[in-house]
């Protein structure tokens, strides 16, 4: 969406709050169907959030604030595909106003033929502000900018749903998300999905993304946000739904199971036989355990991968994406 001339990309609503707005990553009719996790917290994650603008002067200044969490909030300046230099590269937002100054790059017109000759995605005459997956609020931009022009940004865009692993809990920046590095890797867009802790597989949400048509392949990752508080037969229920919803759509769906974790148990491997029935049968599936196949790729809390694990997974389903897409 555009909002004083800024491309909010992955963010469906701006509402007020306080002295700025937060950033919902679901339209408000979306919200109102699904649990209220994602409605009271993780919607307003900045999961996949991009401010993405040009700059019409020599400098503009973007204005953020973060809400307190327990891992650091530090986003990131990316010129188009190419990461910022060490002048201008990342930047920690602190729960009172953080400013966040941005200008041209220092030589934009080598940048252009690198782009060229590399058939990089983005141009890198567009500033892309990498959020990070917390709750930030946007507090306005000073200086003139204007949002993309046609052609500034790929034309093919991947959407990833999920739980923490896919919003990025674990992978320390939202750069090493999965979904962050396939998207480079297979050179094109991205939709951030993931809702830490309250990604429950309602038909609802189901029906919102084959709804969308800005995507053009997506995957979904099924199973750990449910282990613990769903039945095996509510679990099924909701996999048969979701992923039926899916299949009808037509378009290419990555699916997954749990990723490998530091303490397995028998309701886990029920869990992982439920997804292949139905996932297996209609979408592109690959077994979680082959994703992240070694339980020490796992963090400290036995449930996240490490940042090593991520780039494992996302190395191993893009090579698994690129096949697919590519027939």
């Amino acid at each position: 969406m555009i909002f004083q001339n800024i491309c909010f990309h992955n963010v469906e609503q701006m509402i007020p709050f306080e002295d700025g707005w937060k950033m919902t990553r679901l339209p408000e009719h979306v919200m109102n169907c699904v649990n209220e996790g994602i409605r009271s917290r993780t919607g307003t994650f900045s999961s996949g959030v991009e401010l993405r603008m040009r700059l019409k002067g020599e400098k503009a200044v973007v204005r953020l604030r973060a809400l307190p969490i327990e891992e650091a909030q530090v986003g990131f300046v990316y010129y188009g595909s190419f990461q910022g230099g060490w002048q201008v590269s990342s930047f920690v937002i602190g729960t009172e106003s953080t400013s966040v100054s941005l200008v041209p790059p220092a030589d934009p017109a080598r940048l252009r033929e690198l782009t060229q000759e590399g058939g990089l995605p983005f141009c890198p005459d567009l500033i892309r502000l990498v959020l990070p997956y917390g709750t930030c609020v946007f507090l306005g931009v000073d200086g003139e900018v204007e949002p993309p022009r046609p052609g500034d940004e790929p034309g093919i865009t991947y959407l990833a749903y999920g739980s923490s692993i896919t919003h990025g809990s674990l992978a320390l920046d939202t750069p090493h998300t999965y979904p962050f590095r396939i998207a480079q890797e297979l050179k094109c867009d991205y939709l951030n999905l993931g809702f830490a802790g309250t990604a429950h597989l309602e038909k609802e949400m189901a029906e919102y993304i084959v709804a969308r048509r800005d995507w053009d392949f997506a995957s979904v990752e099924m199973g750990v946000n449910m282990l613990g508080t769903f039945s095996e037969e509510a679990f099924e229920q909701r996999v048969n739904d979701f992923t039926r919803i899916l299949a009808d759509d037509g378009r290419p769906v990555f699916a997954t199971s749990m990723f490998r974790m530091g303490h397995e148990s028998e309701k886990a491997e029920h869990f992982r036989d439920i997804v292949r029935k139905y996932a297996g049968e209609r979408l592109i599936f690959t077994e979680g355990t082959d994703l992240l196949g070694q339980p020490w790729d796992v963090s400290a809390d036995l449930v996240h991968p490490s940042i090593q694990g991520v780039e494992g997974i996302a190395r191993k389903w893009s090579d698994i994406m690129r096949r697919h897409l590519n027939k």
